[in-house]
């Protein structure tokens, strides 16, 4: 992080952060259980149990860009290498696919025409298509009528909407009897992690702040210690771009202990700082590097866990387990504590970009709404 002074009083004092969030994107994000529900009862209504009992040749997840990326690859991890049914991640709709396919796509965009092209031609050519975008413009069009359009009733800011997104997508492979979800109790589980996280809350005892303390001043290295975390890693990498002007590596464990001289850097750690390094100075005139700070996302117990341990026994570890309701050996328990790490990160990001002065004031762009 280089070129602005972080204000760490600004996160205890809950005035000033009220009115520094003009656009009100912490309550915005606090909002992720209510876009669960709102998805769940819109997908009732539009007929998603019409796919029920659907054996698609291939499940096609559409990654536009915004949340739908990030969704992707969380809902490929979630599904495991054991899913009996191909799943395809592409930018667009590919042009093989037809009456067997299963096509997933999200966007904010209501004005998206690659898109809205894809979702005809897949409609044209008989495949299923799910569609989660505003109720008008060329991709609303496209799929009006002769798909499932999810619309959403909540305005949320694009930046904020995986919790949509994921949910969408969580619910269509329960309809089609690939992974079992149940939306009630993620959302519950989002409401007491925004909670958690509410702004009146103190660091100490607010795992958002607290993970924004942690990252504040460093170079911060995301590293999964399974897929779903690492997929997780990736939107929160995205997130700290987009709120606070932060960038992140991210790497699987496995792929991280390859990455040498990051590696070293992140055994090592804080433990021999330069006493003449000043983090403002250094970082805004001489291009002086921040020190990285290593984040082990940890979302279904494994070996990677094993690995971290060993290799990077001082890195902080981030996980939602002792957070969760749930049950543990619930099959929905991992899509939980993923959307949960989620919605840390992004509150995270909020809070450091509020706290560098570059997030929230007149005129910023990220508070256009969707609609």
């Amino acid at each position: 992080m280089t070129g602005q002074r972080f204000d760490d009083d600004l996160l205890d004092d809950p005035e000033r952060l009220t009115a520094a969030d003009t656009s009100g994107l912490l309550r915005a994000a606090a909002s992720a259980g209510a876009q669960v529900r709102s998805t769940a009862t819109t997908a009732a209504e539009a007929g998603l149990d019409r796919l029920a009992g659907e054996r698609p040749r291939a499940l096609v997840l559409i990654t536009r860009p915004g949340a739908a990326a990030a969704a992707a690859p969380l809902l490929v991890a979630l599904l495991g290498s054991s899913c009996p049914v191909p799943v395809v991640a592409a930018r667009s709709v590919p042009v093989w696919v037809g009456a067997l396919d299963v096509v997933l796509a999200h966007t904010t965009d209501p004005g998206d025409r690659e898109l809205a092209e894809g979702v005809d031609r897949a409609v044209r050519r008989g495949a299923h298509v799910l569609v989660t975008a505003p109720a008008d413009g060329p991709v609303a069009a496209a799929a009006s009528g002769r798909s499932v359009l999810l619309a959403p009733h909540v305005d949320i800011p694009p930046g904020l909407v995986l919790p949509r997104a994921l949910a969408a997508g969580l619910l269509l492979l329960d309809t089609l009897g690939l992974l079992g979800t149940d939306p009630e109790a993620l959302a519950g589980e989002l409401d007491r992690e925004a909670e958690r996280n509410h702004p009146g809350h103190e660091s100490f005892v607010n795992p958002a702040k607290s993970l924004a303390l942690r990252i504040a001043e460093h170079t911060p290295l995301l590293w999964g210690t399974d897929p779903v975390a690492t997929a997780v890693a990736g939107h929160a990498a995205g997130s700290l771009a987009a709120h606070a002007g932060v960038v992140a590596n991210v790497a699987g464990i496995g792929e991280a202990m390859a990455l040498s001289v990051l590696r070293r850097q992140a055994a090592a750690g804080d433990a021999e700082p330069d006493v003449f390094h000043d983090p403002y100075l250094d970082a805004g005139v001489t291009g002086w590097p921040a020190p990285v700070r290593a984040l082990l996302l940890g979302v279904v117990p494994g070996p990677g866990a094993a690995m971290a341990a060993e290799e990077l026994p001082g890195a902080d570890v981030v996980s939602a387990d002792e957070e969760l309701e749930v049950d543990a050996a619930d099959s929905a328990a991992p899509a939980c504590a993923a959307a949960v790490l989620a919605l840390r990160f992004d509150m995270a990001a909020l809070y450091l970009g509020l706290a560098r002065g570059v997030l929230g004031g007149p005129g910023w762009a990220g508070a256009t709404t969707a609609q």
